[in-house]
């Protein structure tokens, strides 16, 4: 196969699986918009997560500025000015070094998936690409300056201002209603919740479907079907559609086990709870949108959830579960450069021993494959979906599997069967 055509073979192989992970980005973070609804029972499951896909399908066309940030703020590939491939980077190597980067992002999501915890799909992204430029390039293939901006501080910063704001706003909601009857006060703000949880779905679609659109942008400038300058020029029409269609597929499946951790093991939370932490998602999201800023929407809803939790009286937040999400944001970054890197040193040393770059692209996108649909079967062992997502917390274990479903699974192994993981 001549150099041209592998080159292309490669590219659409790489297509295939920035979608991929944006399908995994919709599942993982449906939670996100949809969870507190769920646990509320404002929105039936079903009904929630096609709502949810609906609106991440409308969103995705409303910006493209957290695309560019993509394309310009992670990895340094190109002259900004010129738009040329920097000198030793040819289109090849820095396809593998975004497939790679994909890679990293895709296992991590599933497997944080398979923990139902509710990790960053953006940081893992940005974490396997940026563990993939290291690998390729050593520290001056990464734009430190713009992960710094874009990405770490706004990492920092989101979870935190959504939880003061979360907080606040439930302060308030209780006590403007402190003399309503609690059943009316829940039966009202479970309307107002439908509201807020759609528009957080509505920012869902900026910001995250644009990750992809990114990473697909940042390929074709990569191999010269682009020029460099995505935010002079726009986006081609194809990219933006296949995102939008990817996200709401993969949110329309709903990603339960995240869903059930997100709506019962943070917070017994209520409706004016729920409102207030979409609310306060809702407006974060969509201004970080706006400003080009490519935050993770799952630190942010999280955070709010949280907030929620400590500005209502009496409220009682399970800090045990929460301090396992905090530990996993701590690690998403560097786990997920770690696959990147090894998922590229990999496809490099293949190349070099068979002379084909198509062969250790290919490997690589074999092991994704096998990999994943591992994660898969595991899920199924101890399967979470709508029939069980709003099911007690089980706070002895804190683990995303209902009690009755890991009861039913020893059952069927049979006596002396060892317990199940609390982890899963």
């Amino acid at each position: 196969m001549s150099v041209m055509g592998t080159e292309m073979v490669i590219l659409v192989l790489l297509i295939a699986t920035a979608l991929a992970f944006d399908f995994t980005n919709g599942f993982h973070d449906t939670g996100n918009a949809m969870a507190t609804s769920i646990a509320t029972r404002a929105l039936k499951p079903k009904t929630a997560v096609i709502l949810a896909g609906i609106l991440n399908l409308v969103g995705a066309f409303l910006s493209v500025e957290v695309a560019i940030t993509v394309t310009t703020a992670v990895l340094r590939v190109q002259d900004t000015r010129s738009g040329q491939l920097l000198p030793g980077i040819d289109p090849s190597t820095g396809l593998t070094i975004i497939f790679a980067g994909l890679i990293g992002g895709i296992l991590w999501n599933l497997l944080t998936w398979l923990f139902g915890i509710p990790s960053s799909s953006s940081h893992a992204l940005f974490g396997g690409l940026i563990g993939a430029g290291l690998a390729a390039l050593g520290l001056a293939g990464v734009n430190w300056s713009g992960v710094t901006a874009k990405v770490l501080i706004p990492a920092v910063a989101a979870p935190v201002i959504a939880g003061i704001v979360a907080a606040c706003g439930t302060w308030v909601v209780y006590r403007v209603t402190r003399k309503v009857l609690p059943r009316r006060r829940e039966e009202g703000f479970r309307w107002g919740q439908i509201a807020t949880a759609s528009l957080v779905a509505l920012a869902h679609g900026t910001n995250d479907a644009q990750k992809t659109m990114g990473v697909i942008a940042l390929a074709l400038i990569t191999t010269g079907h682009l020029t460099g300058d995505v935010k002079e020029d726009g986006l081609p029409v194809w990219i933006i559609v296949s995102c939008a269609v990817a996200i709401a597929l993969g949110t329309y499946l709903g990603g339960w086990r995240v869903i059930r951790t997100l709506g019962k093991g943070l917070v017994e939370i209520e409706s004016p709870q729920g409102l207030a932490a979409e609310a306060s998602s809702a407006a974060i999201i969509l201004s970080s949108s706006a400003a080009g800023m490519a935050l993770s929407t799952t630190h942010v809803a999280t955070g709010s959830i949280l907030g929620s939790g400590v500005g209502k009286p009496g409220a009682q937040v399970r800090w045990a579960v929460a301090g396992r999400m905090a530990v996993a944001w701590l690690i998403t970054l560097p786990a997920a450069a770690l696959v990147g890197a090894l998922s590229f040193w990999l496809s490099h040393s293949v190349k070099g021993f068979t002379g084909s770059q198509l062969a250790g692209d290919g490997l690589i996108f074999l092991i994704l494959i096998g990999l994943s649909f591992y994660m898969w079967w595991r899920a199924q062992q101890q399967k979470v979906d709508s029939n069980n997502v709003n099911a007690d917390w089980d706070s002895s274990t804190n683990s995303v599997v209902p009690a009755e479903v890991r009861e039913a699974g020893r059952d069927e192994a049979g006596p002396g069967a060892p317990r199940a993981k609390t982890a899963v």
